[in-house]
């Protein structure tokens, strides 16, 4: 049984729960209610670690969580629409008994509803003030905001989404209304949280490979002053192999030469990737020497050994000789955990890009590294600087690719970098 967060208002979460009874066998439902927004961050952290997943009434207490956990989580949540506006804005008209000419609505800035809802309609509409908010906002600010524009007679009522707000306005005999879920869309976004659900599930059971290699084996055993100090070298490695083996519920096996290897689930390794992150720490340190590490994933135990070659294969190649994963779909995944975690795909089915690629020499993977980098990064604009330092090659080697890449369209040349200290200016470049 999943335990799954939800998080909302306690009239929300009533809601919820009513329409949430069909999943009961599959979701069990901790419900977790605030009255302001700000306990929303409190909440996450006091239950997080007990749940498997989390549901939000919001995209408000949604956005909050996703800042506070930073994680890839289940996190599903019911969308603002159209059809909560509207729904809010007929109970308006219905209540006062007029048609509502002017009116002031506040909406996240990721997700203005109120002008896609507008655009859609072909009657009359009304003249609507707009105030957009992130999530950092004060209240107070978008009260004074509906506040205002009541004051100055420039509307007729208001729209908003937070209850305090709506209350407040209400005290001050203004018409307002809060922004509320429609059962279909509580409905929907449920079907969304049961399959987001199972596909954790398969996926956390795929087969998992982790292959370990104690690198230039060879050259440590003959720096061995006796055959039994490379016997008790051995027998030390296997022990901290055969902990991991045990810590993630695998089936440990010597390959020879420095090459071990573990089977398990997908779920077990990525669980204990820290303990694979120390466990190779120790490694090197006892043998004195690298170790390299490839993770596969797979639907078949073929399958996946075959990504953890290939994933070795990438760590081998790299100078910091960092974790890499290789998935089921070719997604790689360099130094899973860590602040530098770095995913993109080895694969496109672009047959423009694999022209342009195929003309410019520059391999899928390649590519497709350096665009996640970027993307990652948040540059708009680079340096072939910027590039080789976190992509571990020679300014020279990034130089030719982005070169490359140039001629074949994939990205342009917009400017110069000049330093105050002697050398040639660095070419800005930026992605097309």
């Amino acid at each position: 049984m999943y335990k799954i967060g939800l998080v909302g208002l306690k009239t929300s979460i009533e809601q919820i729960v009513a329409l949430a009874d069909e999943y009961k066998h599959e979701l069990e439902f901790i419900s977790l209610p605030y009255v302001e927004i700000k306990e929303v961050e409190k909440i996450i952290e006091e239950h997080n670690f007990h749940m498997h997943a989390w549901f939000f009434s919001g995209p408000i207490p949604y956005e909050i969580a996703k800042r506070k956990l930073g994680t890839d989580k289940i996190m599903v949540y019911v969308p603002a629409t159209e059809s909560g506006l509207y729904k809010a804005f007929l109970e308006m008209v219905y209540d006062q008994g007029q048609i509502i000419e002017k009116l002031s609505i506040d909406t996240m800035t990721a997700n203005n509803i109120s002008k896609e809802a507008m655009s859609q309609l072909t009657m009359n509409i009304p003249k609507i003030y707009t105030k957009m908010f992130d999530l950092d906002v004060d209240t107070n600010e978008l009260l004074n905001f509906h506040l205002n524009l009541w004051n100055e007679e420039k509307t007729d009522g208001a729209l908003t989404c937070f209850p305090s707000v709506c209350e407040a306005l209400r005290e001050q005999g203004i018409p307002a209304y809060k922004m509320s879920m429609s059962t279909m869309e509580i409905r929907q976004s449920l079907r969304v949280l049961s399959e987001k659900v199972k596909t954790s599930y398969f996926k956390d059971t795929q087969i998992g490979v982790e292959i370990i290699e104690v690198e230039y084996f060879n050259k440590v055993a003959e720096e061995m002053k006796t055959p039994y100090n490379l016997q008790y070298l051995e027998l030390r490695l296997k022990e901290m192999l055969i902990q991991l083996g045990e810590k993630i519920n695998g089936s440990f096996s010597d390959k020879g030469n420095g090459r071990y290897m573990i089977f398990s689930s997908r779920g077990a390794i990525e669980r204990e990737i820290m303990t694979l992150e120390e466990t190779v720490q120790k490694l090197a340190f006892e043998a004195d020497t690298t170790v390299a590490v490839g993770i596969g994933f797979g639907e078949t135990a073929y399958s996946a050994e075959i990504n953890a070659f290939r994933a070795i294969q990438h760590s081998k190649a790299m100078k910091k000789r960092e974790i890499v994963i290789v998935q089921e779909d070719g997604l790689i995944v360099e130094s899973p955990g860590k602040q530098g975690e770095l995913h993109y795909s080895s694969r496109t089915q672009n047959e423009i890009l694999v022209g342009k690629l195929k003309n410019g020499n520059i391999s899928v993977k390649t590519y497709k590294k350096i665009v996640a980098l970027i993307q990652k990064m948040g540059w708009a604009d680079f340096t072939t600087k910027d590039l080789a330092t976190h992509l571990e090659m020679t300014e020279r080697n990034v130089r030719r690719i982005v070169t490359d890449m140039c001629k074949v369209d994939l990205a342009q040349c917009v400017g110069q970098e000049t330093y105050a200290t002697r050398g040639r200016p660095s070419k800005i470049y930026r992605l097309l």
